[in-house]
C-alpha cells in the first residue's frame, strides 16, 4: 500500500514533466517498436503476392544460406574491425583535441576551433563522398597530383586498388566525427571545478600531470558512456561512409562490403527481403549481447558508469 501510495505522489507530483515527455514516447513507439513485427520475414520465405502474414514459413533456412556463404564472415570481420578501430582511434583523438581546446584562453578563438571541428560532423555523407574523389581521382585528383609533380611516382587508381581503402575509411571517419566527440569531452572539461587546478599549481603539478591526474580521470564517466553507446553499435556501420564514399566500386567490395551494405545490395542485386532481414536480425541480436557484455564489464568495476 505504502509503495501504491508513494507511487501515485510521483505521478500526480511529475505528472506535467511526464506529460511533456508523452510525444516523445508515442513517436519512439511508432518509430522503432512498431516496425519490430517485421523481423519474423528473417523466418518467412516473402513473396510480394502473399504479403508478409501469407508467405510460408521458411525457418532458418535464411539464416543457413547467409552463414554457410562467404560473405557471412567477410561481414562481420568488415564491421567489428573497422568499428573497433574507429571506436579506439577516434576516442583518442577526440580527448586529445579536446584537452587542446581547453587550453585556448581567448573564448572568440575557443568558439572558432570549436565550431571549425564540429562542420565535417554535419556535412552530407554524399557531399563528403565527393570531397574524397576530388582527392583521389586518378587524373585530376589532389593526391595524384602531388605524387606525380612532388615525388615523380606513378599516378595510383585508388578506386581500383582495395589495400589502401581500411586506411582511407578510418582517416574519413575520423575527419567527419573527431571534432563532435571532442565538443562533448570538451563540455565536460569545464564543467570541472577550476580551484583542483589552481590547488594542482600551487603544489607545483605541471600542465601534463594536470590532464592526466585531474582532468582525464574527472571526465572518465563522460568517456565510459560514449565508449559503451559505440561499443553498443559496433555492428552497425555508417551506410554513406562504406558504400557512397568508394562509390559503390565493385573492385572495392571485398574490403568495404558490410552488413548494412550487405543488406542493401541484397535487396537491390537478388530483392531477397528474407535473407536481408535474417541478416539485420542477427546483426541486432550480437549489439545487444555486446552491450550487455560491455555494461555488465563497467557494472562490476563501477556501478555509477554503467547505463543500467
Amino acid at each position: 500500500m505504502r509503495g501504491s501510495s508513494h507511487l501515485r505522489k510521483r505521478l500526480k507530483k511529475y505528472k506535467w514533466l511526464l506529460l511533456m515527455t508523452l510525444p516523445g514516447i508515442v513517436y519512439l513507439f511508432i518509430n522503432n517498436y512498431v516496425p519490430m513485427y517485421g523481423v519474423i520475414l528473417a523466418f518467412k520465405n516473402y513473396n510480394y503476392v502473399d504479403g508478409i502474414w501469407g508467405s510460408a514459413w521458411a525457418g532458418f533456412d535464411n539464416f543457413k544460406f547467409l552463414f554457410n556463404s562467404q560473405d557471412a564472415y567477410v561481414i562481420t570481420r568488415n564491421t567489428f574491425l573497422y568499428n573497433f578501430v574507429f571506436i579506439v582511434l577516434n576516442l583518442v583523438l577526440a580527448v586529445l583535441v579536446a584537452l587542446l581546446i581547453n587550453e585556448i584562453k581567448d573564448k572568440a578563438i575557443s568558439r572558432f576551433y570549436q565550431s571549425t571541428f564540429l562542420l565535417p560532423h554535419i556535412i552530407s555523407m554524399v557531399v563528403v563522398a565527393y570531397l574524397v574523389y576530388s582527392f583521389l581521382n586518378v587524373d585530376s585528383g589532389l593526391v595524384n597530383r602531388l605524387l606525380i609533380h612532388w615525388f615523380g611516382s606513378e599516378a595510383v587508381s585508388w578506386y581500383g586498388e582495395p589495400k589502401y581503402w581500411p586506411y582511407i575509411l578510418v582517416i574519413v571517419n575520423a575527419w567527419k566525427n573527431v571534432g563532435y566527440l571532442s565538443i562533448i569531452y570538451f563540455a565536460s572539461i569545464i564543467g570541472i571545478d577550476k580551484e583542483y587546478y589552481e590547488a594542482a599549481t600551487i603544489d607545483g603539478a605541471t600542465k601534463w600531470k594536470q590532464m592526466t591526474r585531474i582532468t582525464i580521470p574527472l571526465i572518465l564517466p563522460v568517456i565510459t558512456t560514449m565508449t559503451l553507446l559505440a561499443v553498443s553499435g559496433i555492428l552497425r556501420s555508417d551506410f554513406g561512409l562504406f558504400y557512397q564514399v568508394p562509390m559503390n566500386t565493385g573492385a572495392l567490395i571485398p574490403t568495404t562490403n558490410t552488413i548494412d551494405t550487405f543488406v542493401y545490395r541484397a535487396m537491390i542485386q537478388s530483392g531477397d527481403i528474407g535473407m536481408s532481414t535474417a541478416a539485420g536480425f542477427y546483426q541486432s541480436v550480437v549489439c545487444l549481447v555486446l552491450i550487455l557484455v560491455a555494461n555488465t564489464a563497467v557494472r562490476r568495476i563501477n556501478k555509477r558508469d554503467a547505463l543500467f
